[in-house]
């Protein structure tokens, strides 16, 4: 212990040199009250407390960043107490200045892209890992039609029920959706989009997913709105869908694809729209101009715990790979403040509800998604990921055949209801 004392009581003299933080870090290995404690600032009352649970957890602190901390609280070694904001904060005030240090790894924006492996068996996994928690856990924190992506706050003050319905239909007015048009929804979720293009537009849908629980319920939510004859629901990988559809939706899916693979994914998007046909990509962008992860090891936390085989590109990487695969981009869309925003609700549910929903999963998956969460909400605040909407149409078309404006979208021209 005396070692311990003296590594920590260098550590924190350092740290206090640097910064004044309302934060306390406490020595509890070996369970019970911690032994001792020591605070990184001038205070009445920190915070944030953090306990050390596991010794192996001092190289975290020692060297801090996203993913080393995140892992000691996903694992158990650390406990911390305190406001999930506070948190957060106080989080990247440590890794940012301990890599202005020199004391931090570099960050992943410094790293090249390393490139996952991607398969038909692969990405099923993957999904699987990341939607079939439980269905009922989603339930409790998100929105009552379970939109599990990025709402539109139209005016800013939408509960974020309204704004989820707002989005889907923002989504089907861009593609100008008509009754009795087809269209197929590439990764359906719970069946959120297709229902509503349905009973409100009067669509035909097909949507597809790899997850065994979102399929289950979202058939279930057809067969129970009286829309079996009008919607389909597959367990699907979207390599293997064949036909041609009027409309194609994507929405936070192609984070899934693969760098590599983005140009094969809009080739094959291409194929499968008719030739006159609209399609929208609604997915999550990182902001780095080379394709790289979020800074100070916030990529390599997903990557290991949330999104296996997840990779985001850069816009301007999406644009090139759509035209690439034979599609022309007709608008682009950024909502990073809207998917701040939604982030923040589904963080401060899952908050407000901690208790319930840590007695619904395993402890470790509890803590995966409430760091995640929040840490999804600091991002997208602060301009490390993105998230565009980019509606287009198959490429080598008449422009007699487009649009003179966007007033189709922003106006008030609005589809009927069927």
């Amino acid at each position: 212990m005396p070692s311990i004392d003296k590594a920590i009581d260098g550590w924190v003299q350092r740290w206090r040199e640097r910064v004044d933080l309302p934060l306390r870090v406490c020595w509890g290995v070996g369970g019970g009250e911690p032994a001792r404690c020591w605070d990184l600032g001038t205070f009445d009352a920190p915070r944030v407390v953090i306990t050390v649970r596991d010794a192996a957890a001092l190289t975290a602190l020692l060297d801090p960043s996203l993913d080393s901390l995140g892992e000691a609280y996903v694992e158990g070694r650390i406990d911390v107490d305190g406001d999930i904001d506070d948190v957060l904060a106080m989080a990247h005030t440590l890794v940012r200045r301990a890599a202005e240090g020199g004391t931090a790894q570099p960050t992943l924006l410094q790293r090249m892209v390393q490139g996952f492996t991607h398969s038909r068996k692969l990405d099923r996994e993957a999904i699987q890992y990341h939607y079939d928690v439980s269905n009922a856990f989603y339930a409790e924190w998100l929105d009552p039609a379970m939109v599990y992506s990025c709402a539109y706050f139209e005016h800013g003050d939408e509960d974020l029920a309204t704004a989820q319905t707002k989005k889907i239909d923002h989504i089907l007015t861009k593609i100008r959706l008509q009754p009795g048009q087809t269209l197929l929804d590439i990764g359906c979720g719970w069946g959120a989009l297709v229902l509503r293009a349905a009973q409100r537009f009067g669509a035909r849908c097909v949507g597809i997913t790899l997850s065994q629980a979102q399929y289950e319920l979202a058939r279930e939510r057809v067969a129970a709105a009286g829309l079996a004859d009008r919607i389909e629901i597959r367990l699907q990988d979207y390599r293997d869908v064949e036909g041609t559809f009027d409309r194609i939706t994507s929405v936070g899916m192609f984070e899934h694809v693969g760098l590599k693979h983005l140009a094969d994914y809009f080739r094959l998007v291409r194929a499968r729209l008719a030739p006159d046909g609209w399609a929208m990509n609604h997915g999550i962008t990182t902001t780095d101009p080379g394709d790289g992860e979020t800074p100070y090891g916030g990529g390599r936390f997903i990557d290991k715990y949330v999104f296996p085989h997840g990779e985001l590109p850069h816009i301007a990487t999406v644009l090139r790979t759509m035209q690439e695969g034979g599609l022309e981009p007709f608008d682009v869309e950024n909502l990073r403040r809207h998917y701040a925003r939604t982030l923040q609700c589904w963080s401060a549910t899952f908050e407000a509800k901690r208790e319930r929903l840590r007695a619904m999963v395993p402890e470790r998956i509890w803590r995966i998604w409430r760091v995640y969460l929040a840490g999804c909400a600091w991002a997208f605040e602060h301009d490390q990921i993105a998230l565009f909407q980019v509606l287009c149409r198959p490429a080598g078309r008449s422009a007699q055949e487009l649009p003179w404006s966007r007033r189709w979208i922003y106006g008030d021209e609005t589809p009927a209801p069927a």
